[in-house]
C-alpha cells in the first residue's frame, strides 16, 4: 500500500511503468536524467561510465518497479538505486580507500575551502571548483560526491562504501585538502 504522505506527483507514470508503458518510461527517465546522470557523473569523473551506469540504472529500476512501495520519494528510491550501481563500476576499478586521522585538520581544510572559495569570482568558482573536483583521485571525488552533493553522513558513506566512518571522514578531508591545493594553484593539477 502507497503511504498518501510520500505519494510521487509522478504517480501515475509510475503505475504505467508497473504495466510496462514504454512512453511512462521514457517519460520518467526524461524527467530523471539529468540529476541522476549528474550524480554518477560526480562520482566516476568519466562521461561513457556516466552514461552507460545511466542505461543500467534505468533498466534495473524499470525491471523492479514493482519494489516501489511509495516510503520514499521516487527520486530518492532511483538515486539509491544509481548510486549502487555506480559504486558497483568503482569496486570493479579496484578503488583504495586509505585511512587515516584527521579530525582537526577537517575543520582547518573546511575554513580553507570556504576562504579561497571566497576569493574567486562567482562566474569562475563554478568552473573552478567543476576542474578541481574531477583532477581529484577517485576515492576522494567518490566520498567528496557522496558527503557533500549527495547529502549523505559519514555512516551512510561507510555503509554504501563497505569501509570504516573514519575512512570516509578521513577521504573527505583529504579530498577538501586537495581541493584547496588545485584551486591556489590554478587546477593546473600539480600540487
Amino acid at each position: 500500500m502507497i503511504d498518501k504522505n510520500n505519494y510521487s506527483i509522478h504517480q501515475e507514470l509510475i503505475d504505467r511503468c508497473r504495466v510496462g508503458d514504454r512512453l511512462a518510461q521514457r517519460e520518467i527517465y526524461r524527467l530523471y536524467y539529468k540529476a541522476m546522470y549528474n550524480t554518477c557523473y560526480r562520482m566516476l569523473n568519466n562521461q561513457v561510465d556516466a552514461e552507460d551506469v545511466m542505461q543500467e540504472s534505468f533498466l534495473a529500476a524499470f525491471l523492479k518497479i514493482n519494489t516501489y512501495k511509495g516510503e520514499m520519494a521516487f527520486g530518492a528510491w532511483l538515486k539509491r538505486i544509481v548510486i549502487n550501481k555506480t559504486i558497483d563500476v568503482l569496486r570493479t576499478r579496484k578503488v583504495k580507500f586509505e585511512e587515516i586521522n584527521e579530525k582537526a585538520e577537517q575543520a582547518k581544510m573546511t575554513y580553507e575551502v570556504i576562504t579561497e572559495l571566497q576569493e574567486i569570482e562567482d562566474s569562475e568558482k563554478i568552473a573552478a571548483i567543476k576542474k578541481a573536483i574531477c583532477l581529484l583521485p577517485e576515492g576522494f571525488r567518490v566520498v567528496l560526491s557522496l558527503a557533500l552533493f549527495e547529502g549523505y553522513d559519514h555512516e551512510e558513506i561507510a555503509q554504501i562504501l563497505h569501509i570504516e566512518e573514519s575512512t570516509s571522514r578521513s577521504q573527505l578531508a583529504r579530498a577538501k585538502k586537495k581541493l584547496v591545493a588545485y584551486l591556489k594553484n590554478g587546477n593546473d593539477g600539480t600540487l
